[in-house]
Protein backbone atom coordinates (compact mmCIF):
# COMPACT_ATOMS: atom_id res chain seq x y z
CA UNK A 1 0.00 0.00 0.00
CA UNK A 2 2.95 2.36 0.84
CA UNK A 3 4.37 1.96 -2.66
CA UNK A 4 1.09 2.52 -4.18
CA UNK A 5 0.73 5.67 -2.54
CA UNK A 6 4.61 6.66 -3.03
CA UNK A 7 4.16 6.12 -6.77
CA UNK A 8 0.78 8.19 -7.18
CA UNK A 9 2.85 11.21 -5.10
CA UNK A 10 5.58 10.76 -7.45
CA UNK A 11 3.27 10.63 -10.50
CA UNK A 12 1.76 14.03 -9.49
CA UNK A 13 4.89 15.51 -8.90
CA UNK A 14 6.10 14.41 -12.38
CA UNK A 15 3.05 15.71 -14.05
CA UNK A 16 3.54 19.05 -11.97
CA UNK A 17 7.56 19.24 -12.94
CA UNK A 18 7.13 18.49 -16.55
CA UNK A 19 4.31 21.29 -16.98
CA UNK A 20 6.45 23.61 -14.86
CA UNK A 21 9.56 23.09 -16.98
CA UNK A 22 8.63 22.01 -19.89
CA UNK A 23 10.84 24.20 -22.72
CA UNK A 24 13.81 22.92 -20.16
CA UNK A 25 12.56 18.65 -20.81
CA UNK A 26 12.48 19.64 -25.21
CA UNK A 27 16.01 21.34 -24.63
CA UNK A 28 17.56 18.44 -22.88
CA UNK A 29 15.41 16.04 -25.27
CA UNK A 30 16.54 17.60 -28.44
CA UNK A 31 20.51 17.28 -26.82
CA UNK A 32 20.18 13.32 -25.90
CA UNK A 33 18.32 12.36 -28.82
CA UNK A 34 21.51 12.97 -31.56
CA UNK A 35 23.51 11.03 -28.90
CA UNK A 36 20.44 8.14 -28.66
CA UNK A 37 20.21 7.69 -32.06
CA UNK A 38 24.51 7.57 -32.54
CA UNK A 39 24.43 5.14 -30.01
CA UNK A 40 22.01 3.13 -31.02
CA UNK A 41 23.01 3.02 -34.81
CA UNK A 42 26.81 1.83 -33.75
CA UNK A 43 24.79 -0.64 -32.02
CA UNK A 44 23.17 -1.67 -34.54
CA UNK A 45 26.06 -1.87 -37.00
CA UNK A 46 27.91 -4.33 -34.66
CA UNK A 47 25.32 -6.58 -34.58
CA UNK A 48 24.49 -6.79 -38.05
CA UNK A 49 28.42 -7.27 -39.18
CA UNK A 50 28.22 -9.59 -36.26
CA UNK A 51 25.15 -11.75 -38.24
CA UNK A 52 26.94 -11.26 -41.16
CA UNK A 53 30.45 -12.79 -40.05
CA UNK A 54 28.17 -15.66 -38.63
CA UNK A 55 26.51 -16.15 -42.08
CA UNK A 56 29.62 -16.05 -44.04
CA UNK A 57 30.77 -18.58 -41.74
CA UNK A 58 28.26 -20.81 -42.10
CA UNK A 59 28.10 -20.90 -45.82
CA UNK A 60 31.96 -21.83 -45.76
CA UNK A 61 31.22 -24.39 -43.68
CA UNK A 62 34.00 -23.04 -41.59
CA UNK A 63 33.69 -23.61 -37.83
CA UNK A 64 35.21 -21.83 -35.36
CA UNK A 65 38.31 -22.89 -34.28
CA UNK A 66 37.78 -22.71 -30.46
CA UNK A 67 35.01 -24.89 -30.21
CA UNK A 68 37.23 -27.65 -31.66
CA UNK A 69 39.54 -26.69 -29.13
CA UNK A 70 36.96 -26.93 -25.85
CA UNK A 71 35.46 -29.82 -27.14
CA UNK A 72 38.37 -31.63 -27.41
CA UNK A 73 39.49 -30.16 -23.54
CA UNK A 74 36.36 -31.31 -22.11
CA UNK A 75 36.60 -34.55 -23.26
CA UNK A 76 39.72 -35.10 -21.54
CA UNK A 77 39.08 -33.49 -18.86
CA UNK A 78 35.60 -35.82 -18.64
CA UNK A 79 37.66 -39.05 -19.36
CA UNK A 80 39.89 -37.83 -16.28
CA UNK A 81 36.53 -37.06 -14.12
CA UNK A 82 35.64 -40.92 -15.00
CA UNK A 83 38.77 -42.45 -14.27
CA UNK A 84 38.91 -40.27 -10.91
CA UNK A 85 35.29 -41.58 -9.73
CA UNK A 86 36.50 -45.52 -10.44
CA UNK A 87 39.89 -45.09 -8.25
CA UNK A 88 37.53 -43.26 -5.21
CA UNK A 89 34.80 -46.42 -5.83
CA UNK A 90 37.51 -48.85 -5.27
Amino acid sequence: MKTLIGGAIAAVIGVIGLAIWFSEFLSLLAGAMPIMLLLGGCLALYLGFDELKDTWQNENGVAPAVADADLDKFKKENEDLKKEIENLKK
